[in-house]
């Protein structure tokens, strides 16, 4: 189906029976019931069985993968378990995503301890920093504005910020959908980049804790790979795994809002629309579900963000058709196409700057 590129003051919405703009219905009351349905299905309870069960094997995969790096030694042969902790790397990322939304845990203090210890040790990533970064991107996703993962800062997302675009967005976004995996090999670098950064504003509200355990992580990181590699290895070693676990990060994350409608300052949308209209399901299956760690179900995640992930498939069937009865476009794909949408989204916003030249 095919999706406006911005949402404006006066977008409008079907509701199945008129279409009516938006604002004019009840803040949250088509919400509130779909909000029942849910509950009524026993979809927001807890799940420790799974996330048990789920993190035990990640923690098994990362045991494995430094056991097998000690073993290997000063070898060629490890780029192949670079490549398989850049896996483990994205699965752990994946697992500071549930416990910063409380999916695993229902109260603060186990899900902060949990966030920071595989955010900030196991990763390196700065735990209060994304969770704060992330809570923004929640409350106004592709809102231009005001989430932060559509901030001009490397490519740009609109027309409006093309037209506005200046030094480096405005030389990278001519070509921005060519370039867009390449630079997704430095995303793991600059996450942690940015968490060092972080540490002395405001959206780390613990920088000694935080700062620590970055400091810790990268001492066994680096004083690993050069103890047991010779420098040249290392090197490689890290290039392989740093750039694999981007893709890795970018290929689960790209697919959920990159492509989808852009939310103009002063467009009126209650929540519902809000979340349904910026986000696209991915389709797939167990592979995907396991490889996109439930994000695929990005438009139930996003309403709401405390469900266990094994809950999310049974939401989406009742998310689907209540959209359904309410006229709501309800946008879902397969994940080659999904990062096809959103290339071609990319492409397209890149064209003023290609013809300005």
């Amino acid at each position: 189906m095919a999706h406006p590129t911005v949402l404006t003051e006066t977008a409008t919405v079907s509701t199945g029976t008129r279409t009516t703009r938006e604002g004019e219905r009840g803040p949250g009351s088509d919400f509130a019931e779909l909000a029942r349905r849910v509950n009524d299905a026993g979809l927001l309870g807890r799940r420790p069985l799974y996330y048990t069960v789920r993190f035990g094997a990640v923690g098994l995969a990362l045991a494995g993968g430094v056991a097998a790096f000690l073993t290997l030694g000063d070898s060629w042969a490890q780029l192949l378990v670079a490549a398989g902790l850049a896996v483990v790397f994205g699965q752990l990322g994946l697992a500071a995503h549930d416990l910063a939304h409380r999916q695993v845990f229902s109260r603060r203090r186990p899900s902060e301890a949990g966030g920071l210890l595989t955010a900030d040790l196991l990763l390196g990533m700065s735990y209060g920093w994304w969770m704060n970064k992330h809570t923004r991107h929640h409350a106004n996703p592709n809102h231009e504005a005001k989430d932060p993962d559509v901030s001009p800062d490397l490519l740009v997302w609109s027309r409006r910020q093309a037209r506005q675009a200046v030094g480096i967005p405005r030389f990278i976004g001519r070509h921005q959908a060519a370039l867009f995996f390449p630079l997704l090999t430095l995303e793991g670098l600059n996450l942690s980049l940015s968490s060092f950064k972080a540490l002395r504003g405001p959206s780390v509200k613990r920088p000694l804790v935080e700062g620590a355990l970055l400091v810790a992580h990268f001492a066994l990181y680096f004083g690993g790979l050069f103890t047991v590699l010779s420098p040249g290895k290392a090197f490689v070693f890290l290039a392989v795994h740093q750039g694999l676990f981007g893709l890795y990060l970018g290929s689960v994350f790209a697919p959920n809002h990159k492509g989808m409608p852009m939310i103009e300052e002063g467009t009126r949308l209650d929540f519902l629309r809000r979340q349904v209209l910026t986000s696209r399901n991915v389709r797939g299956g167990a592979f995907i579900d396991a490889f996109m760690g439930g994000l695929n179900y990005q438009i139930e995640h996003h309403l709401f963000p405390s469900m266990p992930t094994p809950a999310l498939a049974a939401a989406q069937r009742l998310t689907e058709r209540y959209c359904a009865e309410l006229g709501i476009p309800y946008h879902q794909t397969g994940l080659l196409a999904s990062h096809g949408e959103a290339l071609r989204h990319m492409r397209r916003i890149g064209e003023p700057l290609r013809d300005a030249r």
